[in-house]
């Protein structure tokens, strides 16, 4: 009987203990549904200030429909990863709500083939993916509204797209919260706008850049005659490769900035997408073509010293380039992919970027008797020189940029951001409403280089469904939207474009890589140098040709040339050794990452388990003891 009991009380504990566990689990998945412990170097997964600040600001409830094809997607295994996906959106969406005090609504949709939310799905313009055999339907997007009939619209959650998933979200409720978008003036001589390529005799899409700012602004394509008398509403005037500006339009530049206006300039030793004199005819004539712009008139005025002639090559951030199909990629002195090292992190336009690539930029400074302040924002590395911007105008093969590349020590600014009090650059006019100088502190942004902003320099764009779907590695178009974004007095967003890219680069394997390279490079000059002396010591041997013309070698000739031939076979097999040591440094790094990775981690923490275990016992024993 005894012994019943004992079983029957244990049975009942059992059972009592798994109610609890049922019930522990039930309660905590209710009360902690969406709740994230981020570990990610750069907190991809929190929710930023940026977003928060934008849905505090709501002037007025917004409501988001989430559509998702949840029973739809049950049963394909090729829609499990989405579906994971869909649950992290979801809950996103929810901390989303949770902290707009209840200015954001929420409405969850599952859209079954032929109902009603289906065909409000493909109203809102939700991209549907046909799945299964059946040739269902499945959505997984998002559409919002607001109380004055404005709407905005995720058409299609991609699952590549995951670290941009906090930005999209927050660019639908900034849109939908606007009650007027920005007014933003934009004078470019290049095609931004997808004009007419007389080349290619097409016309290619707008750029990638300027089609992300118009989400955001009211962008207007100004004419440069229009420049003398620019409208009162604009706030910021963005010129892009400006290039024979009239007097005239120098002159509104000017006003406009005295005004209070804010300016971003591209200016550009090199533009390589500049068309100007392309002639399907004549195909040298765009070859030769002067592809640098200036704003030589208001620089002066400001004191800003910028050379349009010269390009700016850089050692440390080259970039690797594919010249030819089939052959290694080879550094590019030229094209600078920068780092964050090379990014002003205490700047609100570049602060949160990891990554910005430019090509044949220039650099900006500012005179020594300039009264304003110039604060850098993109910066070369210490490694790099200024060289006459013709080298890159034709140039078959890269590698020749090496030659006779002599580092100045000297970190250039490729893009700057200047502020104080601006003088007006024609100070020969006068009037009514003629300004001399500003009478508050103004600020203009100035990029050296044009080439930022193409496609190519930081974005892939695919076209799915007949939607233009970007996807970029690197922060160009960051960089562009954030700079109109200070300057309109706009800076809630910033703080989330700095994690759309998340792409790390292994900086310790780049660096073994580039000082291998430098130490090949040296020993190949130093091979052509000797070659070089051996021809010319050769030269001053040779003693003549015999009755046949052919070459008469004396005795101390042919032990020069043995001489260089066994030194020509030594450096070879030098070169040889530089490229067996660089891949051992990297194999070697490889091997210390796997050890402490597999072994070394997992050791110290059994051991620091133990350790505590340990501690606890003996605690225990000694409370025992007492």
């Amino acid at each position: 009987m005894i012994n019943f009991n004992r079983r029957s009380a244990t049975l009942g504990t059992l059972v009592l203990l798994g109610i609890l566990l049922l019930a522990v689990l039930l309660i905590s998945n209710l009360l902690l549904r969406g709740v994230r412990l981020d570990l990610t170097e750069n907190n991809l997964y929190t929710l930023s200030d940026g977003t928060v600040e934008i849905i505090r600001g709501l002037d007025e409830p917004v409501t988001l429909y989430y559509f998702f094809s949840d029973r739809v997607s049950a049963d394909i295994p090729q829609a499990q990863g989405l579906r994971t996906y869909a649950t992290r959106v979801r809950e996103l969406l929810e901390e989303l709500v949770a902290k707009s005090g209840g200015k954001l609504h929420l409405r969850v949709v599952d859209p079954l083939p032929f109902s009603e939310e289906e065909d409000r799905a493909t109203g809102f313009g939700l991209t549907p993916v046909p799945v299964g055999q059946a040739g269902d339907n499945l959505f997984f997007g998002l559409a919002g509204t607001n109380s004055t009939d404005g709407q905005a619209v995720i058409p299609f959650f991609q699952l590549d797209k995951e670290n941009f998933l906090e930005y999209d979200l927050a660019k639908v409720i900034h849109e939908l919260g606007q009650a007027k978008k920005p007014a933003i003036g934009l004078v470019t001589s290049l095609p931004m706008s997808g004009q007419f390529d007389p080349q290619a005799r097409s016309i290619p899409q707008p750029w990638m850049v300027l089609s992300e700012a118009e989400q955001f602004f009211d962008v207007r394509k100004l004419e440069p005659a229009t420049l003398a008398s620019i409208a009162e509403d604009i706030g910021v005037l963005v010129l892009v490769h400006p290039k024979n500006l009239s007097d005239e339009a120098l002159y509104g530049i000017d006003q406009f900035v005295l005004r209070g206006g804010r300016l971003m300039v591209f200016v550009d030793p090199l533009a390589e997408l500049d068309n100007e004199g392309a002639d399907p005819q004549n195909p040298t004539a765009a070859m030769f073509a002067d592809k640098s712009s200036d704003l030589a008139r208001l620089f002066n005025a400001w004191g800003v010293n910028y050379d349009k002639s010269k390009v700016v090559l850089d050692g440390r951030y080259a970039a690797q380039i594919t010249v030819q199909p089939g052959r290694p990629a080879v550094r590019h002195l030229g094209i600078l992919s920068l780092g964050e090292d090379a990014l002003n992190k205490d700047e609100a336009i570049t602060g949160v970027l990891s990554s910005i690539n430019v090509s044949s930029a220039g650099s900006i400074s500012l005179a020594e008797d300039s009264t304003l302040e110039l604060v850098p924002l993109v910066q070369s590395s210490g490694e790099s020189a200024q060289v006459d911007a013709e080298r890159l105008k034709f140039l078959p093969d890269p590698s020749q940029l090496f030659n006779d590349f002599r580092p100045q020590s000297e970190r250039f600014v490729l893009a700057g951001r200047l502020h104080g009090a601006f003088k007006t650059a024609f100070p020969d006019r006068s009037g009514e409403n003629h300004l001399a100088e500003s009478s508050q502190p103004g600020n203009v942004v100035i990029f050296a280089d044009t080439d930022v902003l193409t496609d190519r320099l930081w974005v892939q764009v695919q076209n799915f469904l007949g939607q233009r779907l970007a996807n970029a590695f690197a922060n160009n178009g960051d960089l562009f939207i954030n700079g109109i974004d200070i300057l309109s007095g706009s800076s809630a967003l910033i703080g989330i474009r700095g994690r759309a890219t998340s792409n790390r680069p292994f900086t310790t394997v780049q660096a073994l890589q580039r000082k291998a390279e430098e130490r090949f490079r040296e020993t190949e000059q130093q091979l052509q140098q000797e070659l070089s002396d051996t021809e010319r010591r050769l030269n001053e041997l040779q003693t003549g040709r015999n009755e046949s013309g052919a070459l008469v070698l004396s005795a101390e000739q042919r032990a020069e040339l043995e001489r260089f031939r066994a030194r020509q076979l030594e450096v070879r097999r030098e070169l040889r050794d530089v490229r067996r040591q660089l891949n051992a440094d990297i194999d070697s790094l490889g091997s210390w990452l796997k050890f402490i990775n597999v072994w070394l981690l997992p050791v110290l923490l059994t051991l620091g388990v133990a350790a505590v275990m340990w501690w606890r016992r003996r605690r225990v024993a000694a409370a025992a003891a007492a």
